[in-house]
């Protein structure tokens, strides 16, 4: 029987199989940003391969369709969400510090993805539905569960007022927090610890003048 022949592998193709990886990388930010900005039911295959300045017949080589592109797009920002969230829940720190750095991980989670943020803000809603974005709807869960119990740890240590409505504060920092995707870009005048900061400082301590 004869011996077959193992593949010859190049110079070239050692470069195609180390780029791969990395073209994919940038498929997947150009994606989100047209996601982003033209809305998931608008955006075709043939538009984000027109802003990778390639066919969308190629596209196809690397993703079998723009739902997956989107589904990688949103795992990928929360499981980075998640592992700073999870390392700040894990540190013992007391609630008011817990708050200060869970609102610093978002504002670097924006940072890092700030189109797939946008994106998060404007469509999973309506992408819940689908079975295949259920991990959205986990994900919300225990970002609820992780905001609300820092804060009633805070108002419990008497940390946080006593009258505080924490559900009503959980939904104004969340949104106050989140709705900086639309307006924030990276590398900008103000680093995300900086905006962190003052952000912090405008919810914990107001904007007043005290007496």
């Amino acid at each position: 029987m004869p011996t077959q022949k193992k593949p010859q592998v190049t110079a070239a193709s050692r470069r195609a199989a180390a780029a791969a990886p990395a073209r994919r990388r940038e498929l997947l930010e150009t994606a989100a940003e047209v996601f982003a900005e033209q809305g998931y039911n608008a955006t075709t295959v043939r538009s984000i391969a027109d802003h990778a300045g390639m066919l969308a017949g190629s596209l196809y080589y690397h993703f079998d369709s723009k739902e997956s592109m989107l589904e990688e797009i949103l795992q990928t920002f929360l499981d980075e969400l998640w592992d700073g969230y999870d390392t700040v829940l894990a540190a013992g720190f007391g609630p008011r510090e817990t708050l200060e750095a869970l609102v610093t991980e978002s504002f670097r989670e924006i940072d890092r993805h700030r189109a797939a943020v946008a994106i998060y803000q404007k469509e999973s809603k309506q992408l819940v539905a689908q079975e295949r974005f259920g991990f959205l709807a986990e994900s919300q869960r225990r970002f609820e569960k992780a905001w609300l119990s820092t804060l009633e740890r805070g108002v419990a240590a008497r940390v946080f007022r006593a009258d505080l409505d924490v559900r009503l504060t959980y939904r104004f920092v969340r949104d106050t927090v989140w709705v900086a995707a639309s307006w924030y870009r990276p590398g900008g005048q103000h680093s995300p610890e900086e905006i962190a900061r003052q952000y912090l400082s405008m919810v914990l301590d107001g904007i007043a003048v005290r007496e």
